[in-house]
């Protein structure tokens, strides 16, 4: 299974968004919430150099936000992007 980290905050509709498709996908994510921890903020900037929450990694990988989530399950190759570890 792979590894996948989402960077979010508590009044983001399009964190809310990514996180139910990855659960609809029935996969397990580590979620860090930004708002609560500003390092964290700067740790999600530097690794995808986008302000803008959400920001999701799978296995270390920025993917983007949650429209770019979206297009990757649009394309179908999100399946294949969860299963490598």
């Amino acid at each position: 299974m792979a590894k996948i980290e989402v960077y979010s905050s508590a009044h983001c509709p399009y964190c809310v968004m990514a996180k139910q498709l990855l659960e609809r996908k029935g996969v397990v994510y580590k979620e860090i919430r930004v708002d609560k921890d500003a390092s964290k903020r700067q740790e999600m900037m530097k690794k995808s150099r986008q302000r803008t929450v959400p920001q999701i990694f799978i296995n270390d990988e920025a993917v983007g936000g949650y429209t770019d989530l979206l297009a990757l399950e649009r394309s179908q190759r999100l399946d294949s992007l969860l299963a490598q570890s």
